[in-house]
């Protein structure tokens, strides 16, 4: 996949999930999303807590799941 084959979404995380994993709710549509953090946030130890606004980045070919690009402060 190339890099055009990606949407960001702004949304806050609404439950934090084992295993890295949490449940974002997409401000534009209401949508939710199965998201994950992404390797640099992991390398840098960068935490995410329940109520966060972060940037997604959703595939256009499946909007149900996600990977977490950066941690608005």
């Amino acid at each position: 996949m190339s890099k055009n084959d990606y949407l960001t979404l702004t949304g806050s995380v609404t439950e934090v999930l084992p295993g890295n994993n949490y449940r974002v709710k997409i401000e534009e549509n209401n949508h939710t999303v199965l998201a994950y953090l992404s390797g640099k946030m992991k390398q840098h130890r960068i935490h995410v807590i329940e109520g966060d606004r972060v940037e997604v980045e959703v595939s256009i070919y499946d909007y149900s799941k996600g990977r977490i690009s950066y941690r608005h402060k």
